[in-house]
C-alpha cells in the first residue's frame, strides 16, 4: 500500500515530467519544416529574355496545365504582356487572358470588350514581357501572412500551404507585383512557385519546358558555374520595381523602361 507522502511524491515527479515535455512542444510551421529538411547551397533565380519572346503563349498553357489552374479562369500563376509604343510616345499594353492564347489579335484589349485599334505605319516599337513571382528576398507577403501559410524555403522560393492559408488576401493586397490571387476551386492564396515540384526532381518548371525560343530559363545563383548564373552577374539585366527594395529574383535581359 503506498503512503500519503509517496503518492504525493510520485505524483510531483510526473506533474513536473508532464511540464517539461509541453514546454518542449514546438509546432512545426510549413517554413519550420523546409528549414529543418534542405540545407543545400542553392538559391533559385529565373531569367527572362525579352528578346527572344515571342508571345506565343505556350508557357501560359503549360503553366496552367501542370499546376492545375482552371483552364479559362480569367487567372494565371504567369503571363505575358505586349508592350505598343507609338510615334507619338504613347504606351499600350494589354494582355488578353494572360496571353494564354498567345496574341492573335493585333488590336490592343482594353477589356470588357473593348478594343483599340493602332494602325501598323504608327508603331515604333513592340515587344513582349513574361512574367511570374519574383521570389524575392524581402518578400512582403511573407511578413504580412498572420498565420505562417506563406513561408520562404531556404533555397528562396516563396511558398503556400493550402492547408494553412485562411484566405484573408493579405499576401494578395501586400505583393507590388500583382502576381497573387485567390484560388477559383482552393478559395486559397495562389501564385507562381517555379514549379517547387519539378525543380526539386531537377525537371525544368513547365514554362521553362515549354518555351519553343529558350526565352526563360531558371538556375542557382550559388553555382559561380551555373550557367543562368553567369549571365547575371556578367551581363547587363534588369528587375522590375526595384524601388520597392524586394530584391526580385527574377532578372530580365532587354527589359524596356516602359515596363511597369
Amino acid at each position: 500500500m503506498i503512503s500519503r507522502r509517496d503518492f504525493i511524491k510520485k505524483a510531483t515527479i510526473a506533474a513536473a515530467g508532464v511540464s517539461f515535455s509541453a514546454a518542449s512542444i514546438e509546432i512545426l510551421t510549413p517554413a519550420r519544416v523546409h528549414a529543418l529538411k534542405n540545407d543545400k547551397a542553392l538559391r533559385w533565380v529565373f531569367l527572362v529574355d525579352t528578346y527572344k519572346c515571342v508571345g506565343c503563349g505556350l508557357c501560359v498553357k503549360a503553366c496552367k496545365n501542370e499546376n492545375e489552374i482552371p483552364y479559362d479562369a480569367n487567372v494565371t500563376r504567369t503571363w505575358v504582356e505586349r508592350y505598343v509604343i507609338t510615334k507619338d510616345g504613347k504606351l499600350h499594353a494589354d494582355s488578353p487572358k494572360g496571353a494564354r492564347d498567345g496574341f492573335t489579335d493585333p488590336r490592343i484589349d482594353l477589356g470588357m470588350g473593348r478594343t483599340e485599334d493602332i494602325k501598323t505605319e504608327d508603331i515604333k516599337k513592340a515587344f513582349f514581357v513574361p512574367k511570374l513571382c519574383n521570389q524575392c528576398e524581402n518578400p512582403p507577403c511573407v511578413q504580412v501572412c498572420p498565420v505562417g501559410a506563406t513561408y520562404q524555403a531556404p533555397d528562396g522560393v516563396v511558398l503556400v500551404d493550402r492547408s494553412w492559408c485562411i484566405g484573408c488576401g493579405y499576401c494578395i493586397m501586400a505583393c507590388p507585383y500583382g502576381v497573387r490571387f485567390f484560388h477559383p476551386k482552393h478559395h486559397t492564396a495562389e501564385k507562381c512557385n517555379f514549379c517547387y515540384h519539378r525543380i526539386n526532381k531537377d525537371m525544368k518548371p513547365a514554362c521553362v519546358q515549354a518555351c519553343p525560343f529558350d526565352a526563360r530559363k531558371i538556375g542557382n545563383i550559388k553555382d559561380p558555374d551555373d550557367p543562368v548564373a553567369k549571365i547575371i552577374t556578367t551581363e547587363r539585366v534588369g528587375i522590375l520595381k526595384s524601388e520597392y527594395g524586394t530584391k526580385p529574383q527574377v532578372f530580365y535581359i532587354g527589359l524596356d523602361e516602359e515596363v511597369r
